[in-house]
Formats: structure tokens, C-alpha cells, sequence
């Protein structure tokens, strides 16, 4: 909890530009106890797959009103509205967590394989796998004795050994994410944010009065809740909230009001 508790002050005091709350998180005191505490598991756990929550939740509700506000645009009934968005809504939303699973299983394909090499070059390339690590940190400004006991530090551990190899020579920064995972968080989440656009509008067309407005309706519920997703974005960029709320409300309405205006110039096609 320390090491979390830590780097959330620490962008906190980076946001507001608050140079003494910044200091007060690089303390010797507050460096050791990061040093000395595990991380913790079951929050790196969530926040591993908060961003395809996040971002499953974004497309499902900007995607399905798209379909909602090309339908409305082609004056059709609340059926058609119905069908379409339910087939949007899973057709896409099992789509993109398709495309989560084989993308996330690619890269660890990708990062396994890049792992084993390096292991076996380092079994049978010793002196040359040592070579690179000399010529890395000497790139970095480390020079006789000072490079030699960096070299000998890094080397002296298999595992560290190949992990250094991994990000300063390939540029790879492992990730153990669980691939079907990241698939349901990206489903379950382009499900609900693509339910609001739908809700709102059979919503309307029940109650008495907002029959005639059901877009209308449909529209200020979803716009209020893109801002907000929008604005949970914050959590993932790190930028002001308003921001990313304002962003998301944007190009949402953009792509429903294409969507509505194609449905208008072809309703009489329908």
C-alpha cells in the first residue's frame, strides 16, 4: 500500500505543480519504505485491466449511439432501433474482446519468446551478453569502475540479468496480464456503456408524453453519461477530468451526429 499511496501523491503533486508535496514523497524515510514494502497485489491486479474497462466502456456507448442516431435519423420504429443496437451492442462488443484477447496473447507470445532467446543466449553466450550490458551502460554515461561494478551487479543474477536485457536492449517492458481477462473486462464493459444509449430511448417511448422525444431523451441520457466515462478516462491519462469528460463528449457527438445525418439523407431508401 505504501508503494501506491506513494506514487498517487506523487502525480497529485505533479498535476497541481506542487514542488514541497512533491519533496515530501522523496524523502529518504519515504524511499526506503517503498524500497522495503511488496507491492500490493490485488491493487496492481485491478488496475491492470481498469484501461480496457475504461476504454471497453467508451466505444460501447459512443458505437451504440452512433447506431441509435443513424435509425432515429432514418425516422424508423423503436423495433428496428432495438434490433439494431442489440446487434451492434454484441456484434462489436464481442468484436473488440476478440481483438483484447488475440492482441494481449500476441504481445506475451511475443515477450515469452523474446525471454527465452535471451536466456539462451546468455547460457551460451556469456561473454557476449555481458559485452551488450558493458555497452548499454556505458551508453548511459558509466565509465571504468563505476561500469565494470554495474556490469557485475546486473550479471550476477540470471533473472535480473535477463530482465535488463529485455527493456534496455529490446525496449520490452513485460506485462502479465491475463489475456481472457482483459477479453471479459473489455466485454462486460462495452455491454454496459452500450446498454445507456438503448435504455434511454425504449425507456422514453414507454412513458407517457416522451413517446415523441424519445431521441431526444436517449440523447441527454447518453451525452450525460459520455461526459461521465469521459471523465473516468482521468484515471488511466492522468489529466483533468473535465478534459477527458469534454473529449469523450465531443467525439461522441460527432459520430452520432454523422450517423443521424446519413440516416436522414436514406431514410428514403428504408
Amino acid at each position: 500500500m505504501v508503494r501506491l499511496s506513494r506514487l498517487r501523491k506523487a502525480r497529485e503533486a505533479y498535476r497541481r505543480k506542487d514542488v514541497a508535496a512533491s519533496q515530501a514523497v522523496h524523502t529518504p524515510d519515504m524511499i526506503l519504505a517503498l524500497a522495503a514494502s511488496a507491492p500490493e497485489e490485488h491493487e496492481e491486479e485491478r488496475g491492470k485491466y481498469l484501461s480496457d474497462a475504461v476504454y471497453g466502456a467508451s466505444d460501447g456507448i459512443v458505437t451504440t449511439f452512433a447506431v441509435v442516431a443513424g435509425v432515429a435519423g432514418a425516422n424508423l420504429s423503436p423495433v428496428v432501433v432495438l434490433i439494431m443496437g442489440l446487434a451492434n451492442l454484441f456484434g462489436d462488443g464481442f468484436s473488440m474482446a476478440a481483438g483484447a484477447y488475440l492482441s494481449n496473447r500476441s504481445e506475451q507470445d511475443y515477450q515469452r519468446q523474446e525471454r527465452e532467446r535471451e536466456a539462451w543466449e546468455i547460457e551460451h553466450f556469456p561473454e557476449g551478453e555481458r559485452a551488450e550490458i558493458r555497452e548499454i551502460y556505458a551508453a548511459k554515461g558509466f565509465q571504468g569502475q563505476d561500469l565494470e561494478k554495474a556490469v557485475e551487479i546486473i550479471t550476477s543474477d540470471r533473472e535480473r540479468w535477463i530482465s535488463t536485457m529485455m527493456r534496455e536492449e529490446l525496449g520490452i517492458i513485460e506485462e502479465r496480464k491475463d489475456p481472457l481477462r482483459a477479453a471479459l473486462t473489455t466485454f462486460w464493459a462495452f455491454l454496459l456503456g452500450g446498454a445507456i444509449p438503448l435504455a434511454g430511448y425504449l425507456l422514453a417511448a414507454r412513458v407517457p408524453g416522451l413517446a415523441g422525444h424519445t431521441f431526444g431523451v436517449a440523447s441527454a441520457v447518453t451525452l450525460a453519461t459520455m461526459f461521465g466515462v469521459g471523465a473516468a478516462r482521468s484515471v488511466v491519462t492522468h489529466r483533468p477530468w473535465w478534459r477527458t469528460g469534454l473529449e469523450m463528449l465531443g467525439v461522441g457527438s460527432l459520430a452520432a451526429g454523422v450517423a443521424y445525418l446519413v440516416g436522414f439523407l436514406l431514410k428514403g431508401l428504408a
